[in-house]
């Protein structure tokens, strides 16, 4: 009775190790969705201790947003300051520019995330503002174990996650070890430069209102970057909010770039922010991921270049 007694606890320890381990390779995998659903979370703050969540809502005041209510342990990050390294002179780099590979590493270890930590980010725009540029950021360094939460803090609390309206302190650790953005950027002068070459695409995700020039409730100018086309971020989404299955996005976008080299694309929107929702969907249906123009139109329209425009 004692072997056999020995035996059944010998394999349940095998079960758990090979489980483990099974878990482990799915993360490290490249196949981790850069979206995870509200149940699947809920799940991880029973089961991982390695959870990090990161609540990067933009608004007037981000703080006084996360303080009035979030979801229960999730930690504050600010994303004008420390998702952005913004200049007195927007025409430097647009209204976010991205701040230093060194300063953001900073920021992610004071909140103490480390390359074995498991990451989600939510914000109240479905990914667009500034989760998915906290996503891109985080992937930019290496970190592939990072997912935006569908749906946002408001599938978060429907699905049953508890909410807290309390300071969630972090445990600070050393500062992220990274060096450089490894997903590619592009800069003003070579948006100028292959902004109207057929062999390249330029790609806005802003409305169609801000696009053809009618509108403008941001920046200084209405208008486009001439040769861009326009691609609204709400085609990435259903009529819930959730994104579509990488299946039908695939298909959308095949048909958009037609021959066209991802490396030879690059997404741009108002400020380098939404356009990463783009991005961030383009991961999903399996795309490598295209050039990120960070300056944008906010940078764009700031210096002087040629304005176009559909009205």
């Amino acid at each position: 009775p004692d072997l056999i007694g020995t035996g059944f606890f010998l394999l349940g320890a095998i079960q758990k190790y090979l489980i483990s381990v099974f878990d482990y390779l799915s993360i490290m995998s490249s196949s981790l969705s850069p979206l995870i659903r509200p149940a699947e979370l809920l799940h991880l703050l029973k089961e991982d201790h390695t959870l990090v969540i990161l609540d990067a809502r933009n608004s007037a005041n981000p703080r006084k947003t996360y303080e009035q209510g979030h979801l229960d342990r999730t930690l504050y990050i600010d994303p004008n300051l420390e998702l952005a390294d913004i200049k007195a002179n927007l025409a430097e780099g647009g209204r976010h520019p991205l701040p230093t590979v060194a300063d953001f590493c900073g920021t992610l270890g004071k909140l103490g995330i480390t390359p074995e930590s498991r990451i989600v980010v939510y914000d109240d725009q479905f990914g667009a503002n500034s989760a998915a540029r906290l996503w891109w950021m985080l992937r930019a360094l290496g970190h592939a174990k990072v997912q935006v939460l569908e749906g946002g803090i408001q599938a978060g609390l429907g699905a049953g996650i508890p909410s807290s309206s309390n300071w969630e302190a972090a445990n600070p650790t050393a500062s992220y070890p990274a060096k450089t953005w490894l997903w590619p950027t592009v800069g003003i002068n070579e948006v100028e430069a292959v902004a109207t070459d057929p062999d390249h695409l330029v790609i806005d995700v802003r409305s169609s209102e801000r696009y053809r020039g009618e509108s403008e409730p941001i920046d200084l100018i209405a208008g486009h970057i001439p040769g861009a086309i326009n691609v609204p971020l709400t085609v990435n989404l259903d009529e819930t909010g959730n994104f579509l299955s990488p299946e039908k996005l695939r298909e959308k976008y095949a048909a958009i770039f037609g021959e066209i080299p991802t490396e030879k694309i690059i997404v741009h929107c108002g400020s380098g922010v939404s356009a990463c929702h783009t991005l961030l969907a383009l991961d999903h249906a399996g795309f490598e991921v295209p050039n990120l123009y960070v300056g944008s139109w906010s940078e764009w329209s700031r210096n002087g270049k040629a304005i176009g425009k559909s009205v």
